[in-house]
């Protein structure tokens, strides 16, 4: 009897939980079962510190975040590291993807206070009134070559807490004094924009800086516009960036779609997370770049991302997540292949040169394939059958069921964009829109997230009216419906009403507001989209005062320094520079031109149906060209580039 007691107590203590078991986040829930007494961030979070005296300690992540594992293995699961944060601290977990304006307030912080991006995992520990006094990343469980440990931090800053509290609030203090360097409007210019976008340019790998290397979508964005602006160094460098990436270990050449972002300067090595936001944001890029060039490997990435994205995170219309780098244990285990795999499928000497297959393993002792020829080499179609055919049996990573606004904007976006190469895209767009609009808009309330089998709480961010306006705005583009048009000058009006305030605007509409960020370094800055909403939205609704707003914000908030990457904001003062323009005729008209107007070069023009007898050409400052000729508003429309 006492030994089944003994097996009893036993069972029950392995699968003890703490009160992440109830969440409703994949992220969460990963972490219910740590002996640590997480819980989930709420409003009486502070209330519970303050009646403690106990700093609190925040973790943020996200479910297919591969350091968040490990160091989730290496400190959450450890007891003795988990009794000291439950001794000293209130520990409360984070879903990035869920409350990403809570990450953004943070990360900002450990930007001013380092002087570089954090990432994930992002670990803060904050005074019971909710102030920081200590951020950082990842931290090994014990101290190792210089790095101090977890365990040391939490006993450190727990007993030192408890003894002095005064020392801590005063070191937060000091961190909320810190301030962003900034740039003056007055010293932005097309030039000036070039420069400092392309000022760690690698030129020899191509693409942002070193290692980490990520591909940083916006700012190719901004490379293309100056390009068609009439700059050819900035086209140059795009390109070269899009082919490079394209034939790289960034990108899955079995299967299609991009990983997160490549461990080594060469993009030869990955972190093999695969995001939505990274398809959805690089498809247009390469539809531009096809657009550009007429390349068939453009279009290919362009149908390969949009297949497996599907494929894979395809849910009756709308789109999950992310995927994990992850399979049973082994980082990459999916996507790598031994060379008895390889050797099994009797590869060409051409194949074998192009994958540089005989300069041996890449990847922990296993095959990670890239492309070292300028283009797909001849038999690669029928390799990609093979390789694809070898990982069959294969379990795929953790994929995050989350149906989040702001992403499945992107895709949607991507999907209108696409259009441009094969029409079907253009109605998967509408289709993915509609039940987007049906599954994240209740009763007229626009919210951020659903995750399958739990009530949808938390209501739209500035992001998800962002990125949902802006698809709106080019699905109007893809179709000319004047409804898409309508519901974007809708959302963009509730925007207003939610996220500008006297200050500026703001990220979330909860009573403790979080500041908007400029920069664009993972995903695109949501403030930076949406001024670009306002001057488009501008010019097709006929209403300036969106217009004075734009041009007011870019006022007010003050430019983080280029260098820092803020190129979504860059790309709004473009458009005010040069001017967003509508190119109106009768909607039939517009459609039989297409082809026509997609060939002028200027990267701020919008089809807008008008009943009269020509093409006009306006800007919100009013119209410059009208003519029957289209030949003659085009011309009118390139001295605009001067």
């Amino acid at each position: 009897m006492r030994f089944m007691i003994l097996l009893a107590l036993l069972f029950l203590t392995s699968f003890a939980s703490n009160s992440l078991i109830h969440s409703s986040s994949p992220y969460l829930q990963q972490h219910a079962q740590n002996p640590v007494d997480w819980i989930a961030w709420d409003e009486n979070v502070l209330e519970r510190a303050k009646e403690e005296h106990k700093p609190i300690f925040i973790s943020i992540g996200y479910s297919t975040c591969h350091w968040c594992h490990v160091m989730a293995h290496e400190s959450f699961e450890n007891e003795t590291i988990a009794e000291i944060i439950n001794t000293y601290f209130i520990p409360v977990k984070i879903d990035r993807e869920e409350l990403s304006h809570l990450d953004s307030h943070y990360q900002q912080l450990h930007r001013q206070l380092y002087g570089r991006s954090g990432g994930w995992p992002l670990n803060a520990i904050l005074t019971e009134e909710g102030k920081v006094f200590w951020i950082g990343t990842y931290v090994p469980p014990h101290s190792e070559e210089g790095v101090e440990g977890m365990d040391s931090i939490m006993k450190r800053f727990g007993e030192g807490y408890a003894r002095d509290k005064e020392k801590y609030r005063a070191l937060a203090m000091n961190i909320e004094k810190i301030s962003p360097t900034v740039v003056a409007d007055g010293n932005i210019s097309a030039k000036a924009l070039f420069e400092s976008v392309t000022s760690n340019y690698d030129a020899l790998y191509h693409g942002f800086g070193i290692a980490p290397k990520f591909p940083e979508a916006s700012k190719i964005a901004l490379l293309l516009d100056l390009a068609e602006l009439g700059n050819p160094q900035a086209k140059k460098m795009a390109l070269e960036i899009l082919h490079t990436m394209a034939l790289s270990g960034l990108y899955d050449q079995s299967e299609g779609g991009f990983f997160r972002y490549s461990t080594d300067a060469g993009w030869e090595i990955p972190h093999f997370e695969k995001m939505l936001y990274n398809q959805a944001e690089l498809i247009p890029l390469y539809v531009r770049a096809y657009q550009m060039t007429h390349n068939p490997l453009y279009a290919d990435v362009v149908r390969e991302t949009i297949a497996i994205t599907q494929h894979r995170f395809g849910s009756n219309g709308v789109f999950y997540s992310a995927s994990d780098a992850d399979s049973d244990h082994e980082e990459g285990g999916y996507f790598i292949y031994t060379e008895q795999e390889l050797k099994q499928l009797n590869l060409s000497a051409s194949l074998n040169a192009a994958l540089e297959l005989e300069d041996g393993a890449n990847f922990e002792g296993k095959y990670h394939l890239h492309i070292a020829t300028p283009s797909r080499p001849k038999g690669f179609r029928e390799l990609q059958t093979k390789l694809q055919e070898l990982r069959k049996n294969r379990h795929y990573p953790f994929i995050d069921t989350k149906i989040i606004t702001s992403w499945n904007a992107m895709m949607i976006e991507a999907l209108y964009k696409a259009g441009a190469i094969d029409p079907a895209y253009t109605q998967m767009g509408d289709t993915s829109l509609n039940i987007l609009l049906k599954t994240l808009q209740v009763e007229g309330t626009l919210y951020h997230q659903r995750v399958q089998g739990y009530p949808i709480t938390q209501k739209a961010l500035l992001e998800d009216y962002a990125f949902l306006i802006s698809a709106l705005l080019v699905g109007y583009q893809a179709t000319l419906d004047e409804e898409k048009l309508q519901l974007a000058q809708k959302l963009c009006d509730e925007a207003i009403t939610h996220f500008y305030t006297k200050e500026g605007w703001v990220q979330n509409s909860d009573p403790h507001k979080v500041k908007v960020d400029l920069l664009d370094k993972y995903t695109t800055s949501a403030y930076g989209r949406m001024m670009q909403n306002l001057r488009i939205l501008s010019v097709l609704s006929e209403e300036t005062r969106y217009e004075r707003l734009a041009k007011k914000s870019l006022e007010q908030t003050p430019y983080l320094d280029p260098s820092l990457n803020a190129p979504s904001s860059m790309i709004a003062w473009l458009m005010g520079r040069y001017g967003v323009i509508s190119l109106s005729h009768q909607r039939t008209i517009l459609n039989q031109n297409r082809q026509s107007i997609a060939k002028i070069a200027y990267p701020y023009l919008y089809l807008h149906p008008e009943v009269r007898d020509d093409f006009g050409a306006c800007t919100v400052n009013g119209c410059f060209s009208n003519d029957k000729n289209l030949d003659v508003v085009k011309k009118a429309i390139s001295e605009l580039k001067k």
